[in-house]
């Protein structure tokens, strides 16, 4: 600023009016001022060194605001107690931080539902009158229930797991936007662990269905549910294997396995991609203490639409059957049956009048191929029975003995699980 005010004011502007006064009029120049023509030389340092000065901050502005602009942006605060803080700056991200999976959330989340069930539930004793006797009528007590579903329909039909609303009275469905509706069940198919629910609720978030065949091991998936009631909760991990069976938990299995957190009160909840689209339904755990241990199954999308598919159409799922006991083939088995095979799977018994019977299926025979599929153990037998058309002749591989055997098998239809009732 100093600089500015003596440049202001020229040194030599005192000196030309001492010389107007000694210099006789005749000999003055009109119209010339010698201090605009010829600048003093300590005028050229001052603005010399004033452009170089402007020069090299502007230079440095550029370089830092191009390079680290949040050193522009992040300055000292002071709280309301007086404390110097760093706050970061006050941006707006377009984009989402590195390795987010914030927009995969956005994308499911509201698409999956909390589902709390409730049902009247007497002691099994209540009907003996030794028992009404000595602690009288019990009466009855509501138990309630709490799981997860995934919105798959703009009309309203959710996927959830059969345990979840098996036996229930009541069934109610809260949406993420606070929204609460009575839900109907549709059907239940108890041998994949599915129900199809359907609500009366005019424009519903919905979830995209991916595609659970193109998964791979290592692969990222979200895992979104209500676990334990504490409201929707999102997590994440890695798919860890495919085509998880003989785990003892559904009649057909073939689990995506997945470390991504799953608790009780996920089971119903969507497994989606990174890109937000549904690739299972949790179901089940493997747990000691009843909490998350890493280990967490989920039905993959392709078995949930033939489940849908089949119970919205005709009421049910209609699978193949043949009528046979299989086995997993072992040496013992295969020495007991003097059958050379040494991959497949082998029939211990087959029902008389079957359709197995009827196409000359023998106990001893190993089934090597089903409809020209290798199979190589009892699960992927019931998957591939299941999976045909019943009433169409497959052809089917079977070795018995040393000799390889074809025949044409007609299936039939696989007949409802046998439930105990309780009286």
């Amino acid at each position: 600023m100093r600089l500015l005010s003596r440049a202001a004011t020229p040194p030599s502007l005192t000196g030309l009016e001492d010389n107007r006064t000694s210099v006789p009029p005749r000999h003055a120049k009109r119209g010339v001022l010698p201090f605009l023509s010829q600048p003093s030389n300590s005028m050229k340092r001052f603005w010399l060194l004033f452009s170089q000065t402007v020069t090299v901050f502007v230079a440095a502005y550029f370089v830092v605001a191009t390079l680290q602009p949040d050193w522009l942006q992040r300055g000292a605060m002071r709280s309301g107690a007086g404390i110097a803080l760093i706050e970061a700056p006050a941006t707006t991200l377009t984009q989402p931080a590195p390795g987010s999976l914030s927009s995969a959330a956005r994308k499911a989340a509201p698409a999956v539902v909390s589902i709390n069930t409730s049902k009247e539930v007497r002691h099994p004793r209540s009907n003996d009158p030794w028992f009404q006797f000595f602690f009288g009528d019990q009466g009855s007590q509501a138990q309630a229930g709490l799981g997860s579903g995934v919105i798959i329909s703009p009309d309203g039909y959710i996927l959830t797991n059969n345990h979840v609303v098996e036996g229930a009275d009541e069934i109610e469905v809260t949406l993420t936007d606070s929204r609460r509706a009575r839900a109907t069940v549709i059907g239940t198919d108890p041998d994949t662990d599915l129900a199809i629910l359907k609500v009366e609720l005019d424009k519903l978030p919905v979830i995209v269905l991916g595609n659970s065949d193109q998964l791979a091991v290592g692969d990222q998936v979200l895992a979104i549910g209500n676990p334990f009631g504490v409201g929707q909760t999102v997590t994440s991990g890695i798919v860890s294997a495919l085509g998880r069976s003989q785990l003892g938990i559904n009649t057909f299995e073939n689990f995506i396995q997945t470390d991504a957190a799953i608790n009780p009160g996920n089971s119903g909840g969507a497994l989606v991609d990174v890109h937000g689209n549904l690739l299972g339904i949790n179901t089940a755990i493997y747990s000691r203490s009843g909490g998350n241990m890493g280990i967490g199954f989920a039905i993959p999308v392709s078995t949930a639409r033939l489940v849908l598919d089949g119970i919205v159409k005709d009421g049910q799922v209609t699978r193949g059957w043949i009528g046979v006991e299989p086995s997993e083939l072992s040496p013992e088995l295969a020495e007991t049956f003097g059958v050379k095979a040494t991959a497949g799977v082998i029939i211990t018994g087959v029902l008389q009048d079957g359709p197995a019977a009827q196409a000359g299926m023998r106990p001893g025979d190993v089934i090597v191929r089903v409809d020209g599929k290798a199979i190589t153990n009892v699960s992927e037998l019931l998957t591939a029975v299941a999976a045909l058309k019943p009433g169409t002749a497959t052809p089917f591989a079977l070795q018995r003995g040393d000799a390889m055997v074809d025949i044409q098998l007609t299936p039939g239809v696989r007949p409802k699980p046998q439930r105990a009732v309780r009286r």
